[in-house]
């Protein structure tokens, strides 16, 4: 049997962890050896938008010491994160270097997507149960150190995920010295968050039905584990709420066996938790033994096909994407007809373009956002469309991947600029670049044969002939508006590809 040893680290808020993985295709995940280290970086990078060259030089010993464990383990492949207080830090970029200077461990920076989506792929790959519960109205709530993750799921489908840079030391920071003048601490809190849940509340759940949450968090595993379901009623989570809130952090940290600091943070993690179930009227509150690190391990595994999940986790990045077009009215019969267009050119172009799954990926969700500016200009589509995906946060994608959609977005009806240009106000390289173009060009192409909005095509077959693309198209309505505006796309098409589109229309009768 074939067993890979992986190891995850992450740095986050409040501190840096490393779970090391032995991963087979029999066994699956097994956690083998877990290291934390309270390193609390928030606090820096919440205060004063810096890390301390104190706290660097921390981090440093902390990763050395990492890697002695990992060389002990053989480890053959790992991968090291850094969640919202080192992505937030001004001086991320140079914590980073010195980090691979003086420890040797190259660290990612994890848009907040990412992380959650990770988090949320080791809940769905760990926990047998959850295929079940999202087919009914279910909430995951993530509460890390810097900001709250609320994703809902409906019928087995992602509905929306949305954040709210209000998590547990952020609060705790900011209500510091404000604290030292009440008692009434627990008010305060609920006071703080009051209009960012109110907010959510009115703009995504409205009539919507909530039976179950999932709660993610540090510490809250220890509390839960007593009962192997992990599973509570509302009844039994208001008592945990009392138990938790009603003595002091010091006693708390005694009664569950946890470090004083994570006490205080376990408080307003409680705090935010309750208030969005009395929201949502959650009647069955799930605490799973989840950490990011299940969810980095199961990605990888994942990647190397060493494991397969049932769950399509694909899916739910393309239906947060397809309830951003919801959300701003784009026409959905339009999107289905570009997107059935686009996706037939990029299969079609396969041995040509040199692209591969994850580009696909980009180009469908570029397909169904790329028309979300009308909602606030009919007269400036291209730049609204750009800034409304600058703006919204999709699960599962990199900044660097939603740049470049709105980007794609953006050119599919403005000029592409050069490289140079483009480079000045992007974080592009030359291959990001390059794929903007492609896909800029495939989705040109593929809007422009529906330019009338009234989806006359009802099939379409694609193949590379030589240098010509050969697009053959079954139409049961007059196609002369979309033939007569399509060479300005070709031309565009033939200067990125060096391939000719030609259209063939079989018309129906």
């Amino acid at each position: 049997m074939q067993i890979t040893t992986f190891a995850a680290i992450e740095i986050g808020t409040y501190s840096t962890s490393m779970e090391i993985f032995e991963i087979s295709k029999k066994q699956g995940l097994r956690t083998v050896n877990s290291l934390r280290h309270r390193l609390e970086l928030g606090k820096d990078a919440f205060r004063t938008g810096k890390i301390s060259v104190e706290f660097v030089e921390q981090l440093c010993r902390i990763l050395k010491d990492f890697k002695n464990v990992m060389q002990e383990y053989q480890v053959s492949a790992y991968r090291a994160l850094g969640t919202s207080a080192l992505r937030e830090a001004e001086n991320s970029l140079f914590v980073l270097g010195r980090i691979e200077q003086s420890a040797g461990i190259k660290v990612e920076l994890l848009s907040n997507s990412e992380q959650r989506f990770y988090t949320y792929k080791g809940i769905a790959a760990k926990e047998a149960a959850f295929q079940k519960i999202i087919e009914k109205g279910t909430a995951i709530l993530d509460v890390d150190g810097g900001s709250i993750q609320i994703s809902l799921f409906d019928k087995d489908t992602l509905v929306t995920t949305q954040n709210i840079k209000m998590g547990s030391m952020r609060v705790r920071e900011r209500l510091h010295e404000v604290q030292k003048k009440t008692i009434h601490y627990e008010r305060l809190v609920q006071e703080l968050i009051h209009n960012e849940i109110f907010s959510f509340k009115k703009m995504y759940l409205k009539d919507r039905k909530i039976e179950n949450v999932i709660i993610r968090g540090d510490y809250f595993t220890r509390i839960s584990e007593k009962n192997p379901s992990r599973t509570f009623s509302r009844e039994e989570f208001q008592e945990w709420y009392q138990m938790v809130t009603r003595i002091s952090p010091i006693e708390l940290a005694v009664k569950v066996g946890i470090p004083h600091e994570y006490a205080s943070l376990l408080q307003p993690s409680a705090i935010i938790y309750r208030e969005l179930i009395e929201e949502m009227g959650a009647q069955t509150i799930w605490m799973p033994d989840v950490k990011l690190a299940d969810g980095i391990a199961y990605d990888f595994a994942e990647k190397k096909k060493l494991l397969k999940s049932a769950h399509n986790f694909e899916n739910d990045i393309l239906m947060a994407a397809r309830n951003i077009g919801k959300r701003y009215a784009v026409s959905k019969a339009h999107v289905l007809q570009v997107d059935k267009t686009a996706t037939a050119i990029f299969d079609g172009m396969k041995k040509h373009h040199g692209l591969g799954d994850r580009e696909r990926l980009l180009l469908q969700i570029a397909v169904l956002v790329h028309d979300c500016g009308k909602y606030i200009s009919l007269g400036n589509v291209a730049e609204c469309s750009y800034s409304i995906i600058m703006a919204t946060e999709i699960i599962g994608l990199s900044h660097a991947e939603r740049e470049m959609i709105a980007n794609i977005v953006r050119f599919n009806t403005l000029p592409l600029p050069s490289y140079e240009q483009l480079a000045r106000e992007s974080s592009f390289g030359k291959k990001q670049y390059l794929t903007v173009a492609k896909l800029t060009a495939i989705l040109r192409l593929a809007n422009a044969l529906d330019r009338s909005h009234l989806q006359k095509m009802e099939e379409i077959k694609v193949a590379l002939r030589d240098l010509e693309l050969v697009i053959t198209i079954s139409a049961h309505q007059d196609y002369t508006l979309e033939l007569g505006l399509l060479d300005e796309k070709k031309d565009f098409f033939e200067e990125i590809f060096h391939v000719r589109p030609v259209v063939k229309l079989k018309k129906l009768i």
